[in-house]
């Protein structure tokens, strides 16, 4: 059990997760901050984020501030007098002030190798753009949106079956032993903090359902990347007709097509041949308006003649 103070903030299953890693290591938790309660479901009823369940199951002391622009919010946290404040995407920036207030300040756990990518997306990021390998990193939090100096990196391959989800998974499994790791050190004085090097940084954009829109006139490659990042949010689709189909696994056919781009080329029980701008993609697994995700060999039963070969999608 350590001797720190400290404060958790966060709001996702993520952030609950890290959290969970602390109570199991019998850390001494002095206060938990996360995001005002949400109105959620068809009722609309507000509902306490994962990171409140978790505290408030474990007698906690919860604090939900809509921001710390007022006095009486800053000096709440000083009077929890934490050694440090723990930070996982906890959907606030952080003024200097709540920085500065604990005695080791600040620190984030961040769901990449930084500096490859900052903000809010970086597991989708990693996979969209190709990257073969991705990570865990702690690092000390500043004023800047993820350029603090970087304390523990914990590396990750991304393999060529990732998904999004899939992926946020494996590296839960990572961020909670480096937390525990950096904890330790600060405690001990033998943090090693090292810069990092702006020139090597991206902005990992929040993901939009707007930009999940398929467009056929990509490469074949490109848009599998897409699909895996997107999955299990906010999930790749195309047009057809007035219905928007959700994609959900696909792979890239390495083969020249004189086709154009969103042409389906072939339509069997191994699934719907579309002609991209290089290449072609073979969807396997789609989902209809209202209706569960289903293979393309159960689609077909029912709607062979709607996406029959020869058919263009919409672009």
């Amino acid at each position: 059990m350590s001797g720190l103070r400290l404060i958790f903030a966060g709001t996702p299953d993520f952030s609950a997760h890290h959290l969970q890693a602390l109570l199991d290591a019998k850390h001494q938790i002095v206060g938990v901050y996360t995001q005002p309660d949400r109105p959620a479901g068809r009722g609309k009823k507000l509902v306490a984020s994962p990171v409140k369940q978790l505290a408030e199951a474990h007698d906690l002391a919860v604090f939900q501030p809509q921001n710390f622009k007022t006095e009486d919010d800053l000096q709440q946290l000083r009077d929890l007098k934490a050694d440090v404040m723990i930070v996982v995407a906890y959907g606030l920036l952080l003024p200097e002030a709540v920085l500065s207030a604990p005695t080791h300040g600040c620190i984030n756990v961040h769901a990449s190798l930084l500096p490859r990518w900052r903000g809010a997306a970086p597991i989708q990021r990693a996979i969209a753009a190709g990257d073969t390998e991705t990570g865990v990193t702690i690092m000390q939090m500043d004023i800047g949106l993820d350029t603090g100096d970087m304390l523990i990196k914990v590396h990750c391959p991304i393999e060529p079956s990732d998904t999004g989800g899939g992926l946020h998974d494996r590296l839960l499994t990572l961020g909670g032993p480096a937390l525990l790791d950096a904890l330790q050190q600060i405690e001990n004085a033998q943090l090693a903090p090292e810069k990092q090097d702006d020139a090597l940084a991206n902005y990992a954009h929040k993901l939009t359902k707007q930009e999940a829109a398929i467009n056929w006139t990509r490469p074949a490659s490109e848009l599998e990347l897409m699909i895996r990042a997107f999955n299990p949010f906010p999930v790749a689709y195309f047009s057809e007709g007035s219905d928007r189909i959700r994609v959900w696994e696909a792979v890239v056919i390495d083969q020249a097509t004189s086709a154009e781009p969103g042409t389906i080329i072939q339509a069997d029980n191994d699934g719907l041949l579309i002609a991209c701008g290089t290449g072609a993609l073979l969807l396997k697994q789609v989902q209809l308006p209202g209706k569960k995700a289903l293979s393309i060999k159960d689609i077909l039963n029912g709607h062979r003649e709607r996406f029959a070969a020869g058919k263009q999608l919409q672009a």
